[in-house]
C-alpha cells in the first residue's frame, strides 16, 4: 500500500544520488540527463559552490516572514532587472508565479478578460490551470476562472478578432514546452506586443521553463526583440530549490501594495542565496555562448539522425530545449523506454514529441554520448516497421 495520492504516473525507479550531468538509481545503475528535473538543475547535480552557499545560509537563517526587510531579495532582485526597469516578487514555484501575474494584470488594469492560446501550459493551481489551454488539464475541475480565452498559438488574425479595450493582458510561452516544443514566430510575437500596446493591455511572456539561460540568452524574450509587461521565471532559478519569481515594470508598482498579495515562504533566505549565486553563474555572456554552441550541435545531430528514420517528423526547439517529434505516442512510449534502458533520461511533450532539456553545463561529449544512444534506440527494426 503506498500513503500517497496517485497523482503521478510514476517510474519503477528511484534516483538517489547525482554529480554533474549523471544521476544514479537505487540499484546503482547510472543515466545520463537530459531531463534536468524538468528544466530545473541548469547547473547540474551536487554542485560544491551551490552546496557550500546553502550550507553558510543554513546556519544563520531558513527563513523569516516578509514582515522584515531581506537584503538577499533585494539582491536577487536586481540581478534579475538585468539592468531594466523590472520590480520582483518572490515565490515557491512556476504556478505561484503565473498567479501573480494574472492578478497584477487584473489589478492593474482594471480589467479581466486574459488572452492565452492553446495547448498552452501555465500551471495546475485554479489561475494558472484556467490559463493553460488544454481542456485535458481542465477535466474534472469545473467551473474554471472567468474571463480566459484560448486562440491559435502562432496566429495572428484569431487574436487580431479578439483583443480589444477590455483584455487585460495576453499571456503566452515563447516555446510551449509542455505543448511539444513549439516556438513562438518571432514576427508574431512582435505583432503580439504590438497589439497589446494599442488596446493597452499588458504582454505577460512565462518563462517558467524558458529563462535562466535554457534558449541560449539569459530570457527568452531577449531573442525575439520585445520587452514583456510581466514576465514569470522558476525551474532553473534555484538548480532545484523551490523559488518562483513575477517580475513587471515599475510602473506597474502601485497595483501590488501592501496586502494585495503574498507568500508565507516566498523569498526564503535559502532559496534567495542559491539563486543569487546560480543568476551570477549563468547571467554571464561566455555562458550563454556555450549554450547556444552546445544547443546547435545538439540540433545538429538530430537533424542528421532525422534524415535516416522515417519514425521522426520534426526536429524543433532552440538553445539546450529541444523536441523530436514522432510519428505516433505508441513510438514515442517506446522510444523513451529503450534510451532509459541505455542509460539516457528524457521527457515526454504534447502526444508525441521526446523533449530534450540537458543541464546546461552538459559536455560536448556527453551530448555526442546522447546522440549516439538516440541513433542506436532509433535503429531497432520495431520502430522502423512504425514508419511503414
Amino acid at each position: 500500500m503506498s500513503y500517497l495520492f496517485p497523482n503521478y504516473q510514476r517510474k519503477e525507479l528511484e534516483l538517489i544520488k547525482g554529480s554533474k550531468n549523471v544521476l544514479t538509481d537505487q540499484t546503482g545503475n547510472n543515466y545520463l540527463d537530459f531531463t534536468s528535473g524538468i528544466g530545473v538543475m541548469n547547473l547540474g547535480y551536487n554542485d560544491p559552490e551551490l552546496n557550500q552557499v546553502l550550507l553558510e545560509q543554513s546556519t544563520l537563517l531558513w527563513h523569516t516572514p516578509n514582515l522584515y526587510e531581506n537584503q538577499l531579495q533585494e539582491q536577487v532582485a536586481e540581478k534579475l532587472a538585468n539592468e531594466k526597469e523590472y520590480i520582483s516578487y518572490f515565490c515557491n514555484s512556476g504556478a505561484e508565479a503565473n498567479e501573480a501575474a494574472i492578478k497584477l494584470a487584473r489589478k492593474a488594469t482594471g480589467k479581466s478578460k486574459i488572452i492565452t492560446f492553446t495547448n498552452s501550459f501555465h500551471g495546475r493551481t485554479y489561475g494558472a490551470m484556467s490559463a493553460t489551454g488544454q481542456n485535458s488539464i481542465h477535466q474534472g475541475f469545473a467551473p474554471l476562472v472567468p474571463d480566459f480565452i484560448y486562440l491559435p498559438f502562432n496566429e495572428l488574425e484569431p487574436l487580431k478578432a479578439e483583443i480589444n479595450q477590455q483584455t487585460a493582458a495576453v499571456m503566452l510561452e515563447l516555446i510551449q514546452g509542455e505543448g511539444g516544443v513549439v516556438p513562438a514566430d518571432e514576427e508574431w510575437i512582435q505583432a503580439v506586443q504590438s497589439l497589446c500596446h494599442e488596446f493597452g493591455a499588458l504582454l505577460i511572456i512565462d518563462e517558467i521553463q524558458t529563462g535562466i539561460g535554457r534558449t541560449g540568452t539569459f530570457y527568452a524574450y531577449e531573442g525575439y526583440q520585445i520587452e514583456p509587461d510581466i514576465f514569470t521565471l522558476a525551474k532553473g532559478l534555484g538548480n532545484g530549490i523551490p523559488v518562483g519569481a513575477m517580475l513587471g515594470k515599475k510602473t506597474l508598482a502601485k497595483a501590488f501594495g501592501p496586502g494585495s498579495h503574498g507568500s508565507t515562504f516566498g523569498g526564503n533566505k535559502l532559496a534567495m542565496c542559491v539563486a543569487s549565486r546560480v543568476v551570477e553563474r549563468i547571467n554571464q555572456t561566455e555562458f550563454l555562448l556555450e549554450v547556444q554552441k552546445k544547443g546547435q550541435l545538439l540540433a545538429a545531430g538530430l537533424t542528421q539522425i532525422a534524415e535516416k528514420n522515417k519514425v521522426i517528423k520534426a526536429i524543433r526547439g532552440k538553445g539546450l530545449m529541444l523536441g523530436i517529434e514522432f510519428s505516433d505516442t505508441n513510438t514515442l512510449n517506446q522510444v523513451m523506454d529503450l534510451l532509459e534502458a541505455e542509460g539516457l533520461l528524457t521527457l515526454k511533450a504534447g502526444q508525441n514529441v521526446l523533449r530534450l532539456l540537458p543541464p546546461l553545463t552538459i559536455e560536448v561529449e556527453e551530448i555526442k554520448q546522447a546522440l549516439a544512444i538516440i541513433s542506436k534506440v532509433l535503429s531497432n527494426r520495431t520502430l522502423q516497421g512504425n514508419a511503414e
